[in-house]
């Protein structure tokens, strides 16, 4: 008789946690918890005290996150084993039953908050008791076609989401490096320091039930790791630093990847890791955004605009005397900047601005009062809606702004030499799907330089923008003046660090008399920030040139002038001022950044590429220099291959000679790899070198 029906009692539960994270595309963090994407059906097998009756016995489920969920904040659902199902909202079904077990299938819904959830069973028969289940985690689903991260390529979810390896671009706009970069967003522990990032979060502290009901939104979310990663405001990930002091760090170039940064952090107690600049930051964010389940890329922009006026218009100043550039305004103009684009829909703005969203977590201007940076749509950008919401405006600036070059006279006056609206915002750069190869985006931020189109969009900008910008309407266009002399620099050769630097100046007069010109060359390390760094070498001479005739004067720098003072990602500016003797006195200027590239690095493995069996990396390094390089180290870095990072000493090599290094590792994780490596020493610093590897499972 079903009145004398036992209670119905779980005795344990099965989670299945192998199959429900191969269909989840989880698998790849844990086989012993589950990791699951929302909006997708996962299933539970409950072992229970007698057979369930699907007719008359009722079971409850209870999902709940954060430390007070709540049915009407979405952190809180109970919801019953084959009732009616409700759009939107979290369902069950029994998939199958025998006689002590049934296995069910649980859904939730697509706009469910991200985060660690606890699972719980209700029977209503009798006294409810309610039982635990279990706990898991729960991420965006780019996979679902109703998530507000939805992304319909496989081929782009692959990139986006699943791979663990890439490249940050840096160098100039005329010699663009791919950095390979270790995202490793599927290493095992990284989810788990990823949702304390949210946890340790000023919005989380200051409201922690709100903040798990937003973290349903991916434009919410994508804030809130923007200014995380940074840790200006809060505890959070990495210390900036751009000065060249790192001393009490580690310097932001000689990262390999995003791991062992997370890791550092969150077992310092989440205690800032120093140091980081742009690319660093980047990289970090876009591990998070993969691992939290959002397609997410790093995106490099050439030439790249910091304004902090808001006028668009970045100002750079240089001397008369010596042709050396001076900082007279806090406009900047980066050599490159790094910053994520992130896919998700935008239901806070007008329709047409889903898709990508430029997310920036380099500390540089507030946004709402905290250090970070978007969702920009880059469709926004584009098109010059910058009083849409978040940031559009700065990023606008970042990509469009125009270069105004001053010459500073002895007393204090200046002279504006040109306007160029065609410099700022060049060769923006991402990888491409499913390969190694550099995808080049610019026509996605800007109609092409100078088209009418372009100009268009640059003045519908600053009518959307402050009444700064719209003062800065009258001088929107392009300014050059027509000289009588027009300068070049013309570099034959790249420059390799180690080996002189040779450049050409080439002086034409395209004027019907003769000229005689004092000529002020100069020669600095830069910033990639745009900043001077020091003086290397500077020229001052005397010249004569005849009417429309073109002459050259060659210019050498050699190592022993640059060597000591040039880091990584510094670039060599070489400066010159032509100055008319005579009444006129009229100037003449160029200018050209010069990037040294270091030495090749070599990397190898060997052995049979099968997970779980032993494999040789062997890395090969030549000193070109006739000094010894002194405290020499190398770093071998690879998820799926290695744990941690391995540090290695290697000491001082001679000079003209080679190092061979071997170091064994053991694949844990199969698919295509990155092994990355990088060389240091006190002369040569941050060299990178990766090789791809298959780890094919074992037979």
């Amino acid at each position: 008789m079903q009145g004398d029906m036992a209670l119905l009692e779980v005795r344990s539960v099965e989670f299945d946690f192998e199959k429900n994270n191969a269909a989840h595309h989880t698998r790849g963090v844990s086989s012993r918890s589950p990791i699951l994407r929302r909006g997708q059906p996962f299933t539970i097998t409950l072992h229970l005290n007698r057979t369930f009756q699907e007719r008359s016995d009722t079971l409850d489920l209870i999902a709940e996150t954060g430390p007070s969920p709540s049915e009407a904040s979405g952190t809180r659902a109970v919801f019953r084993v084959s009732g009616p199902p409700v759009k939107s909202s979290w369902s069950a079904a029994v998939q199958n039953s025998s006689s002590s077990s049934v296995t069910l299938s649980v859904t939730s819904p697509a706009n469910a908050s991200i985060g660690k959830y606890s699972l719980k069973i209700q029977t209503a028969k009798g006294t409810p008791q309610t039982s635990a289940l279990g706990e898991f985690i729960l991420l965006f689903n780019p996979w679902c076609a109703v998530d507000s991260v939805f992304l319909a390529n496989e081929d782009e979810r692959q990139e986006y989401v699943m791979n663990e390896h890439g490249f940050v671009y840096q160098g100039t706009s005329e010699h663009i490096e791919a950095t390979p970069w270790d995202f490793g967003q599927f290493e095992a522990d990284i989810v788990h320091i990823c949702l304390e990032l949210l946890e340790v979060s000023p919005k989380h502290r200051k409201n922690p039930g709100l903040d798990c009901s937003r973290r349903s939104d991916p434009t919410y979310v994508g804030r809130v790791v923007s200014a995380m990663v940074n840790c200006v405001d809060d505890r959070g990930i990495i210390n900036g630093r751009w000065d060249g002091m790192y001393y009490d760090g580690v310097s932001p170039s000689r990262w390999n990847g995003s791991v062992d940064i997370l890791r550092r952090w969150f077992s310092c107690g989440c205690q800032p890791v120093s140091y980081g600049q742009c690319w660093v930051f980047a990289a970090v964010m876009c591990t998070v955004m993969r691992c939290l389940g959002i397609p997410t890329r790093p995106v490099t922009n050439y030439d790249s605009a910091h304004d902090t006026d808001g006028n668009l218009t970045i100002d750079e100043f240089y001397t008369l005397r010596y042709g050396m550039k001076v900082k007279e305004s806090n406009d900047s103009m980066w050599n490159f900047h790094v910053w994520v684009e992130s896919w998700m829909t935008r239901p806070d703005l007008p329709a047409g601005y889903d898709g990508w969203q430029v997310l920036d977590p380099t500390p540089q201007e507030k946004s709402e009062g905290v250090h970070c940076c978007g969702p920009a749509p880059v469709k926004a950008i584009l098109e010059g809606d910058t009083d849409l919401k978040y940031d559009v405006a700065f990023v606008f600036a970042e990509v469009n702004a125009d270069k105004v070059c001053w010459v500073v006279k002895p007393d204090g006056t200046m002279i504006r030499d040109s306007s160029d609206i065609k410099t700022i915002g060049k060769n923006i750069s991402t990888k491409a799907v499913g390969s190694t190869e550099r995808e080049d985006i610019t026509h996605l931020y800007k109609y092409p330089e100078g088209s009418v189109k372009e100009r268009a969009v640059f003045k519908k900008a600053i009518q959307r923008g402050s009444r700064i910008l719209k003062n800065m309407l009258e001088h929107s266009d392009s300014y050059q003046i027509t000289k009588g002399v027009q300068l070049n620099f013309v570099q034959e050769t790249h420059a390799v660090s180690g080996k002189e630097i040779a450049v050409t100046l080439v002086m034409f007069n395209n004027s019907e008399t003769p000229k005689s010109l004092t000529l002020n060359l100069n020669a600095q390390v830069m910033l990639y920030t745009g900043r001077p760094a020091c003086q290397i070498w500077s020229r001052r001479v005397t010249t004569k040139i005849g009417p429309n005739t073109e002459t050259e004067f060659p210019v050498s720098i050699a190592y022993s002038q640059y060597g000591r003072v040039l880091r990584h990602n510094n670039t060599v500016k070489l400066t010159a001022i032509a100055v008319e003797d005579g009444g006129s006195r009229e100037t003449s200027f160029t200018e050209k950044n010069v990037m040294v590239s270091s030495p090749e690095l070599l990397l190898e493995v060997s052995g049979d590429p099968v997970q779980y069996q032993p494999m040789m990396a062997e890395v090969t390094f030549f000193n070109p220099l006739l000094e010894p390089l002194t405290d020499c180290t190398m770093s071998l870095t690879g998820s799926g291959l290695l744990f941690k990072t391995i540090d290695t000493c290697v000491g001082t090599l001679g000079p003209q000679l080679r190092v061979r290094l071997q170091i064994p590792f053991t694949p844990t994780k199969t698919g295509s790899r990155m092994l990355t490596v990088g060389f240091n020493s006190d002369q040569f610093c941050d060299i990178k070198a990766y090789t791809s590897v298959t780890i094919n499972p074992p037979k």
